[in-house]
């Protein structure tokens, strides 16, 4: 039997119970001349239900979002063939030292304790990384992908 494809409309806690464990994305940024720019990305949701990204401070995704905060992420599952879904927000770029705690929460949301947050600290200092927060404005659908209902079932 073909795969049917899906589309389910889910509230905002719905929308972070599907972000929470999954942490594989594409984000969208708009380049100087308006055009897209895509990253591949490993994400987190914050305690506040921002979509948080490591970054350093001179990647494009980084210079972009300082120059326009509209962004796009497509979050995906584990199995490419899983389900996905499209999150628009604005976004704000963090940078050391502000940075800091933002960056722990961020490794908290994507793979729990480290074994000793003093070393990463100076590990995110010394590297000189930024973080980048998306606040969710909309979002679309979860989605899979497959035939449409119809041609799937005939």
């Amino acid at each position: 039997m073909p795969k049917t494809a899906t589309a389910d409309r889910v509230d905002r806690e719905g929308l972070l119970a599907f972000l929470r464990p999954r942490h594989k994305a594409l984000l969208l940024t708009h380049r100087s001349d308006g055009s897209p720019q895509l990253s591949p990305v490993t994400c987190g949701v914050d305690d506040q239900g921002r979509v948080v990204v490591s970054t350093y401070p001179q990647r494009a995704k980084a210079v972009n979002a300082r120059r326009d905060p509209r962004v796009s992420l497509c979050v995906l599952s584990d199995d490419f063939d899983g389900a996905w879904v499209q999150v628009d927000g604005q976004a704000e770029v963090l940078d050391l030292p502000d940075a800091l705690d933002p960056l722990v929460d961020y490794f908290r949301s994507i793979s729990g304790e480290h074994p000793d947050w003093d070393e990463y600290r100076a590990a995110m200092q010394r590297q000189g990384k930024s973080l980048l927060r998306v606040t969710i404005e909309r979002w679309g659908p979860v989605a899979t992908g497959g035939f449409p209902p119809a041609p799937a079932s005939s």
